[in-house]
């Protein structure tokens, strides 16, 4: 298990440009198996989750060639359906959440599809109900083996219809849009989620030759081909990296440009963080965050206490909370941060107030937050990353302190964050691996 050793205190100074996007690879990467023609992808991100999913379709037998850096071509011309029985299947699609994305293809190509409870993050229940009702909507049937933890799913002859989802999953959605494709005849989803991302995986399935309207709404629809082409897509820059280095910027005191930002794709993410009182300059699609020895969080209009809550898109991704929660410990005034969709994400607060942060964990939901206004900076320690965003959370919380951290379970900030201390230290920071 591997660790960083944090020196903290330091400002820094440069640029940085965002990676591609993690939560766009996963659904991107899954969609090449819905075509036998060539698909090339630019921008992957080199991160642990999303390299064992190439690896993973590799295993099924999609021709993998990687092309550059950031590059690859993929071709499931022979895809091996009878590798889904295998033990190592199983157990490869259960270490991967993003794995479940692959059933959405499978069943609408392959009529067929086989997977265990896939793993990813320890923040609360993550339920798949969405993706299965929309199957089952699609005409696909279901089998559990309890047991084994196992779901059989036959997908022949997936018929379109009208479907209400019961929650706007953003992998459910994605999942759902895969499946009916190539389904016979119109298929509307109704409450679907319309994040960047997947506006991203529905555009590339049109230029693959599908016929999908209502990009960017909640209601979608999908009419039936019979079959899709290559096609060659770029992933947008990662918003969950770009809101985690404002954050850091305004934590560490530090003058920062984030290059090729993709700002009318971010939503309301800049403005959240200014209301946090973090000074933000756009300078064409760059980012420029300057030096600030202060920084206040505004009130309401009414003068009550700010709210930042996670909503479903456009409003507030659940995943840059951890970043205003920790981002909000060395402001001036006050915040609650109420996570809704995940149990357990707030529970990281306990080593930022061994720190010496100021917070109240109200319950498993919600934080209030009383900034320090860096009268008092916080001490390094020794901790562990419970998931990814927890865990650049609190290297944030690491660079800023005082003294040395050590951030223990840094395989779960490589999920998601490629070559992270090497690009901070780029910048001046001092991380070490070790």
């Amino acid at each position: 298990m591997a660790s960083f050793r944090v020196r903290g205190g330091i400002q820094l100074k440069g640029e940085i440009t965002p990676q591609g996007a993690k939560n766009e690879a996963l659904q991107i990467l899954c969609a090449v198996l819905l075509t036998s023609e060539k698909v090339t992808i630019n921008k992957i991100p080199n991160i642990r989750d999303v390299n064992k999913l190439i690896e993973l379709l590799g295993d099924m037998g999609v021709k993998v060639t990687k092309l550059g850096l950031e590059s690859y071509a993929f071709q499931a011309d022979n895809v091996n359906l009878e590798y889904l029985e295998t033990p190592d299947f199983l157990e490869k699609a259960s270490a991967l959440r993003g794995s479940v994305m692959i059933l959405g293809p499978l069943l609408s190509r392959f009529g067929t599809g086989k997977l265990s409870k896939p793993g990813g993050d320890k923040i609360g229940r993550r339920r798949m109900d969405t993706h299965f009702f929309g199957f089952q909507k699609l005409g696909a049937k279901f089998h559990y083996d309890a047991e084994n933890e196992i779901f059989h799913i036959d997908g022949k002859n997936l018929k379109g219809t009208y479907m209400l989802l019961d929650e706007a999953s953003v992998t459910g959605t994605a999942n759902i849009v895969m499946a009916a494709v190539m389904a016979e005849g119109k298929t509307t989803i109704y409450n679907a989620a319309c994040e960047p991302y997947l506006q991203q995986l529905c555009e590339m399935l049109n230029r693959m030759g599908a016929k999908i309207s209502g990009v960017g709404s909640n209601l979608l629809t999908i009419e039936g081909v019979e079959k899709l082409g290559g096609t060659e897509h770029t992933m947008l820059p990662d918003m969950i990296e770009i809101g985690s280095f404002i954050g850091m910027a305004a934590m560490t005191q530090s003058e920062i440009t984030i290059k090729n930002c993709q700002i009318p794709k971010l939503g309301i993410i800049p403005d959240t963080f200014r209301r946090m009182g973090i000074q933000l300059e756009f300078r064409g699609d760059d980012i420029f965050i300057p030096e600030q020895k202060h920084y206040e969080i505004e009130t309401f209009i009414d003068g009550s206490i700010l709210t930042v809550a996670d909503q479903i898109w456009p409003g507030f991704t659940p995943d840059l909370l951890s970043i205003v929660l920790v981002t909000a410990t060395q402001a001036k005034g006050t915040v609650l941060v109420h996570q809704k969709m995940f149990e357990s994400r707030l529970f990281f607060v306990d080593k930022l107030i061994d720190m010496g942060a100021q917070i109240i964990l109200c319950d498993p939901h919600r934080a209030t937050v009383i900034g320090l206004d860096r009268k008092y900076q916080l001490k390094g320690i020794r901790m562990t990353s419970p998931d990814i965003r927890a865990g650049v959370a609190l290297l944030i919380a690491a660079m800023s302190a005082k003294g040395t951290s050590i951030i223990d379970n840094i395989e779960q900030i490589d999920r998601g964050y490629q070559y992270i201390d090497q690009r901070l230290n780029a910048l001046g920071a001092d991380i070490e691996r070790i």
